[in-house]
């Protein structure tokens, strides 16, 4: 497979065509934003690991019957993934009250969600990703009903799924947000999961192991995903 032109640079990822117009390579780079990319700084090591973690995490979820855009890893900060048509809406779970939920609804830090929550965002940082419904999806075309109880199965399923992984690594998972896009028509997960788009906590310490700790200038970022990875077994080199 050939690298080619560039074709998107995110917050900290970079997308490459390929020779294949059915593939893309994505370069995960140190860059590390918070605040709608109003901070951002360079983290030694962040893009090797969290190519390596969301390697890990995108077998699990494949073992486990979800389709996902990764195909393999081709260098420690490259990966070779299907190139989808991006449905432009974030689905957040939320398993214990953090971040925005608590300033929205006044609610405790910490709490218990039964059954979980689950939200949907326009993927606009201009906007600062507003939150939206079904129905705001379907009246401007960014996704049809249908697309829309897909896209909720497949992240509860997957809720389920990493809730227990971490649940046998000490560790909580807080909440995490996903992005889906269609290859062949084919609703496909094509979003990134690392501690840079979900909450992580030490089961016992509540001690925060994702990117809060950049948010809130807690320091020990990449030590904090060493350390989940560890955890879970990812091979980081």
């Amino acid at each position: 497979m050939e690298k080619r032109d560039l074709l998107y640079t995110g917050k900290a990822k970079s997308v490459y065509a390929t020779d294949d117009a059915d593939h893309v390579v994505i370069l995960y780079r140190n860059d590390t934003s918070a605040f709608d990319g109003k901070r951002i700084e360079q983290l030694d090591r962040k893009g090797m690991v969290n190519n390596r973690f969301n390697a890990f995490i995108m077998d699990k979820l494949s073992a486990a019957g979800i389709a996902t855009h990764h195909e393999k890893l081709l260098s420690p900060t490259e990966s070779l993934v299907k190139r989808l048509e991006m449905i432009p809406v974030e689905c957040v779970v939320r398993n214990f009250a953090a971040g925005s939920l608590v300033r929205r609804l006044g609610v405790t830090e910490g709490q218990a969600l039964n059954p979980p929550t689950f939200e949907l965002f326009l993927k606009n940082d201009a906007l600062g990703d507003p939150m939206v419904n079904v129905s705001h999806c379907a009246t401007f075309g960014w996704a049809t009903a249908d697309q829309l109880a897909a896209m909720q199965t497949l992240t509860l399923k997957i809720n389920t799924v990493l809730s227990e992984l971490f649940d046998a690594a000490g560790m909580l998972l807080v909440d995490f947000k996903l992005e889906f896009g269609l290859f062949h028509g084919e609703i496909v997960l094509g979003d990134e999961f690392s501690p840079d788009g979900c909450r992580l906590w030490d089961k016992d310490t509540k001690k925060k192991l994702d990117k809060d700790r950049f948010r809130q200038g807690l320091g020990g970022v990449i030590e904090a995903y060493e350390e989940v990875a560890a955890r879970l077994g990812v091979i980081i080199e």
